[in-house]
């Protein structure tokens, strides 16, 4: 064990025009293994993990300087770029215009 607590970052975007506006709906891109939907099964491959759901376990005890990938990271979700999007479960703009 770790910790007792997990922190997660969550990555999140929206189709809204103004993302400030309390109506403005959020939709979150979800992990391979990172824990997420309470409802999904859990994700169990042993002994090995998925680098980017474990490298966003970590980033959780950081701060976003400390982890500057996140930055790039988000920026490629904002691009919709393929490469990324594969290494994801879900794209919730998938279909659409990217947030």
């Amino acid at each position: 064990s770790i910790t007792k607590e997990r922190t997660e970052v969550i990555l999140q975007g929206t189709s809204s025009l103004d993302p400030n506006d309390p109506a403005a709906v959020w939709e979150e891109f979800e992990f391979k293994c990172k824990p997420g939907d309470l409802r999904r099964r859990p994700c169990l491959i042993s002994p090995y993990h998925y680098r980017l759901d474990w490298l966003m376990w970590f980033a959780a005890f950081q701060t976003y300087e400390q982890n500057e990938w996140i930055i790039h990271l988000a920026g490629k979700l904002l691009a919709q770029e393929e490469e990324i999007l594969s290494l994801l479960a879900t794209n919730p703009f998938a279909g659409r215009d990217p947030p």
